[in-house]
């Protein structure tokens, strides 16, 4: 392998390991891999092969920036053995999924059943018109996307603002009627968020059990149990009611904050369905694994599996085998994509 200038560190790492490991194999199992760059490129299996050659003149010549390149094939540096192939599957939707299931959000569960597009129900919800993906009010599908994206945990005019509202074309004057209008056609989701937080604060004050949609709050030991309907906890250290930055009463709770450092943290109603909604759904992604262990899963990603398997397996076997959902999640819509590939990539 030639020897080349490189600034980016993973770049260079890639590079290293196409020159001295050509069959970039796993070198694990059911590895957990977090953050990965995203892979856009369309010539993404010419770019790689250029790259397993040690061709870094073609690359140089080819493409404005070497590392950029380098980084969006760290994924397909993982491929399976000799003779397999890899399947990629993961749940469709999923946090919407199970909030609304969780919430009883009725509509919402219908546009699942019928297997429709989130966005345009949303806005069609939201605006009271029909919109449909390129066709009829199509434009409005935007504003119901970045609606689902920034307010299903309590988000507002911030919340759209750090999703990029602004850049995608929407004005200042039309993000609070956006959260306004999202809340009013989500009434249901709106009252698990309020009655989340009026449990956990009575169970914080009076140091006791509470209950609500199915899921126990409970104060014990100077922790705060949140027993989800998967029978996992969750456990926040020494809560306590505090007062927030707006001068309203809170649940805080000690944890490690943004500086990386122990602290002490507040949260309330939306932020504690987060922490449910996306527990739930990674109990979920247990439960799909466990039922696939006939297979070899050789890595997970968020709400994704991936699966060395043999030629004949097909990707509806194993999306099928991923949207059963679990006894504890009774009436759960779920629903899987895949791909096969011969190296890790984002489809």
């Amino acid at each position: 392998m030639q020897n080349f200038a490189c600034s980016d560190n993973r770049a260079r790492g890639l590079f290293q390991f196409y020159g001295a490991n050509r069959t970039g194999r796993f070198a694990g199992r059911g590895i957990q891999l977090q953050n990965l760059p995203q892979n856009h490129m369309e010539d993404l299996e010419e770019a790689r092969g250029l790259v397993r050659q040690g061709d870094y003149d073609s690359l140089s010549l080819l493409y404005d920036s070497v590392p950029n390149v380098l980084s969006e094939l760290i994924r397909t540096a993982f491929v399976p053995r000799e003779g397999m192939k890899f399947i990629v599957s993961d749940f469709s939707a999923i946090e919407a999924r199970v909030i609304a299931w969780l919430a009883g959000e009725k509509w919402r569960q219908e546009v699942f059943k019928s297997g429709g597009d989130i966005y345009c129900a949303s806005a069609s919800q939201m605006f009271g018109v029909p919109v449909e993906k390129h066709g009829v009010n199509g434009h409005l599908r935007q504003k119901g996307k970045i609606s689902e994206l920034a307010l299903g945990y309590g988000g507002s005019i911030g919340a759209l603002k750090a999703m990029g509202a602004l850049n995608m074309g929407l004005t200042e004057n039309e993000l609070h009627p956006l959260v306004t209008s999202w809340r009013d056609s989500n009434p249901a989701i709106t009252k698990l968020w309020w009655d989340v937080d009026r449990a956990v604060k009575d169970c914080v004050k009076q140091r006791g059990k509470t209950e609500t949609h199915g899921i126990r709050f409970e104060y014990k030991s100077g922790f705060l149990f949140i027993h989800l309907l998967s029978g996992r906890k969750l456990a926040y250290v020494k809560p306590q009611i505090g007062e927030n930055r707006f001068g309203g009463e809170s649940v805080t709770y000690e944890g490690v904050g943004a500086t990386k450092k122990w602290e002490r943290l507040e949260s309330y109603g939306p932020k504690f369905v987060e922490n449910i909604v996306q527990a739930m759904a990674r109990d979920i992604l247990c439960f799909a694994m466990d039922n696939l262990r006939q297979f070899d899963i050789v890595g997970s990603v968020h709400d994704e599996v991936i699966i060395e398997v043999e030629p004949h397996t097909t990707v509806e076997e194993i999306n099928g085998i991923m949207g059963q959902a679990p006894s504890w999640a009774d009436g759960l819509l779920l629903n899987a994509d895949g791909y096969e590939c011969m190296f890790y990539k984002k489809d």
